[in-house]
């Protein structure tokens, strides 16, 4: 695939993303390979298309208004780097925190490697810390006087 036709599939599957739970899971089975792996920022991998389709429906589960805008997009040989901003409220539980109702946006970086089409592996790196601030589970540090 040329750089244009990798850029355009994945402003593709962004798109679908934006359309709610049942569009997201279809760009899935429709864009991603069966033995498709996703790098966590807590290190840990998340292997199959079963798996990660998992991860999704859960995320969006909790966060079923999700949105995502795209900010930059760069690509290169077999990858692609997309810094995008994702907004959404936290309505469902999510990883054991129940819904705080609360807006949520966070800014993400992540590179995705792509094969015959097919998303076959994806980093993703965003502020974990900043994320859990804004949900009400870790405080936000006190401004000085």
């Amino acid at each position: 695939m040329s750089t244009e036709e990798i850029k355009t599939l994945t402003r593709r599957f962004f798109t679908e993303w934006n359309k709610g739970k049942a569009a997201a899971m279809a760009a899935i089975d429709e864009t991603c390979a069966n033995n498709i792996v996703w790098h966590e920022p807590t290190g840990e991998d998340i292997r199959g298309l079963k798996d990660v389709k998992q991860m999704f429906s859960e995320f969006y589960d909790a966060f079923p208004d999700i949105h995502f805008a795209i900010d930059d997009m760069i690509a290169e040989g077999d990858k692609v780097v997309t810094r995008y901003a994702i907004t959404a409220t936290h309505k469902g539980e999510y990883k054991g925190i129940p819904p705080t109702n609360k807006k949520v946006k966070l800014w993400v970086i992540e590179i995705d490697r792509i094969v015959g089409g097919k998303f076959v592996e994806g980093w993703l790196s965003f502020d974990t810390l900043g994320f859990m601030q804004q949900l009400g589970v870790v405080p936000t540090p006190a401004k000085g006087k």
